[in-house]
């Protein structure tokens, strides 16, 4: 999240070398913690260089299964320990692979074990 300075009252945003560091961090943490992931990436802004004050970070995470529907999956993961706002969607790879012929935004995949 934005950091305010102690002595003002400006609110900085992290860079975005800083905000991908964290996100390795957490994908890291993920494939040693939950086994059920099988890839983590980013796309949107941060890919096509538009990331900026104000962005939030547009996350994919594969896992083997769920039993939540799509709504709901992101709510089951932790993602308070990245510097920005997130917007996460969880897929299966079947679900992945269904979609990724229609996204028409390159991933950047952090993490992956497929």
């Amino acid at each position: 999240m934005p950091v305010r300075s102690l002595n003002s009252s400006v609110l900085r945003w992290p860079k975005a070398e800083d905000v991908l560091k964290a996100v390795r961090q957490w994908a890291e943490e993920l494939s040693r913690t939950r086994k059920e992931v099988l890839a983590v990436g980013y796309f949107g802004s941060m890919t096509r260089g538009e990331w900026g004050v104000g962005s939030d970070l547009d996350l994919v995470l594969i896992v083997e299964s769920s039993q939540q529907p799509f709504l709901r999956r992101s709510a089951g993961w932790d993602t308070t320990a990245l510097p920005v706002p997130v917007d996460l969607l969880v897929y299966t790879p079947e679900e992945w692979r269904k979609l990724r012929s229609r996204m028409k935004e390159e991933v950047v995949w952090i993490y992956r074990s497929l």
